[in-house]
């Protein structure tokens, strides 16, 4: 079962999305390399457009003759002519002519609706009143990245963030190395194979980690939590960062892509069980078993123009622009959550340890259509964790295995819609739900409208949704100031237990403003 400390940081976590979403970050280092503004790469950074997109692909390099646009020559690590001798010698390569090093701040404010003082009117002295403040101001990120290219498509990238909300709690984000084009080694075409090794957000169609709204994307966010019934707790969700290897091909900018990850579990958090067995907790992962994740998209370029339509840009009366395309992707995520459970023996003293390997899935589709300025996208994603409950037959003090019981589940998405009103404002519009029967009956996020009449027994579902409309202003390339209004139904919270209300009917509507730069 939920506790309340834990109901209260789930409600939280939703209240204050957008003051700690983990936004992406844009690479001026890049800029003085290649002495070009940030706006080449990006639309309203951290968002890619077409070129952006090709330019990462190829590892942090111009897809067409890099050479002669670079305006900082890299360092070389060796003769050139040593590749001829190779194996007899050390392979040469390069190192970026100045250290590639940015640094990234954020600050933000919110503004919580009024009446979420209806959150403490039925219980006073209710706990949960004191962490929903009326205004807040909230320091952001201070983080520092660096990204390049070593040379024989050897592409790096190490982002961490020093810290976090003011304080020294950050960590590292992505830090790996990717080899480009490995296929033609096996006379592969071109860009058929890549590998990238180390610490990475998995490949996703749309990257919470380097997303442009202040707010996350629910969905990708949504972990698997079950109720007493339940031995399904699993803390993974799909914006976890992952430690492992994927191998990819194609291009996002146009035709196929494709990759195949082989991760470490990240799947923390505590089983429950039967009143007569005892959780173990704080497993994190399972070395004898990795996780997979998978995704596959095709891009339709649907540009009139044959020959711009085979660009990386497409062409425009007023230059270069991103193609009219619809980009049409699916992903897979199949996983073994690790859950214990422990007793004692008749001896009051040894205790037994049994262990269950869950498995559970995550499955969605994704589309995105863009036509000049206008940009419609979404995603569609389902959550199924099996449960394996610990099996203790009468009589006997111990678990002696676990049975199958019914599955966790979850499923929702988003749709947003951006238009770049100018060339340095972007409007958004978008869309969340997330529908969770575990949510639901454990009190979270239930609407007031339709309350758990009888916990644990009716499969009623929770319906969460987010309508967030926005507007992003380029003060310079690399400054930006972003506004954000969330708007929630009313909810109420729910006791877990008897399914009586702990609050009045309340809304969580909030304001939130953030200014960034990057340098």
């Amino acid at each position: 079962m939920l506790n309340r400390h834990r109901m209260i940081v789930i409600i939280m976590s939703l209240l204050m999305s957008g003051l700690f979403t983990n936004i992406s970050y844009a690479i001026p280092a890049f800029s003085r390399q290649y002495g070009t503004s940030c706006s080449t790469c990006h639309i309203n950074f951290p968002k890619l457009n077409d070129f952006g997109k090709a330019f990462k692909d190829a590892g942090f390099k111009f897809p067409k003759d890099d050479e002669t646009f670079i305006k900082v020559p890299p360092v070389l690590l060796g003769a050139p002519a040593q590749k001829d001798i190779w194996p007899h010698t050390i392979f040469p390569g390069t190192i970026p002519g100045m250290p590639p090093i940015g640094l990234r701040y954020n600050t933000f404010f919110q503004v919580v609706s009024k009446n979420r003082n209806a959150f403490n009117v039925q219980r006073p002295g209710d706990p949960t009143a004191p962490f929903i403040p009326r205004t807040d101001f909230q320091s952001g990120l201070f983080s520092i990245f660096t990204a390049g290219n070593f040379g024989s498509d050897i592409a790096f990238w190490v982002d961490d963030d020093i810290s976090v909300g003011g304080s020294p709690n950050g960590g590292l984000g992505d830090g790996y190395l990717k080899f480009i084009n490995i296929g033609r080694f096996f006379k592969l075409p071109t860009d058929a194979l890549s590998m990238r090794v180390g610490q990475f957000e998995l490949d996703l169609p749309f990257s919470p980690a380097r997303s442009w709204n202040l707010s996350g994307w629910d969905i990708y966010d949504q972990t698997n939590f079950g109720t007493s019934a339940h031995n399904v707790n699993n803390g993974f969700a799909l914006s976890s960062g992952a430690q492992g290897v994927e191998f990819s091909g194609g291009h996002t900018y146009r035709g196929y892509h494709y990759s195949l990850a082989i991760v470490n579990q990240n799947t923390s958090g505590n089983a429950a069980s039967p009143a007569n067995i005892s959780p173990v907790t704080n497993f994190t992962s399972d070395s004898n078993f990795k996780d997979l994740y998978g995704r596959l998209s095709y891009r339709f370029n649907l540009e009139r123009d044959p020959a711009s339509r085979n660009e990386i840009q497409a062409a425009g009366t007023t230059g270069p622009r991103d193609h009219t395309y619809l980009n049409l992707g699916t992903l897979y995520f199949y996983g073994r959550s690790v859950q214990r459970a422990s007793g004692l023996e008749s001896d009051g003293v040894t205790q037994t340890v049994i262990t269950a390997r869950e498995p559970f899935y995550r499955v969605g589709g994704d589309f995105s259509f863009n036509y000049h300025s206008f940009n419609l996208f979404g995603q569609y994603l389902m959550g199924r964790d099996h449960d394996l409950v610990p099996l203790v037959p009468t009589g006997f003090p111990l678990p002696i295995g676990f049975v199958r019981s019914s599955p966790v589940k979850f499923s929702g998405g988003f749709i947003e819609a951006d238009y770049m009103a100018l060339p340095w404002m972007m409007t958004i519009m978008r869309w969340d739900v997330v529908n969770s029967s575990a949510d639901r009956i454990n009190g979270i996020g239930a609407d007031a409208s339709n309350p758990p009449a009888a916990p644990f027994l009716s499969p009623f579902h929770s319906t969460r949704h987010r309508i967030t409309p926005g507007v992003q202003f380029l003060i310079h390339a690399n400054i930006k100031t972003s506004f954000e209004y969330q708007i929630r139904p009313k909810q109420v919270v729910y006791d877990p237990a008897t399914g009586l209300a702990l609050t009045n009917p309340f809304r969580t509507n909030s304001a939130v403003a953030g200014l960034e730069f990057v340098y």
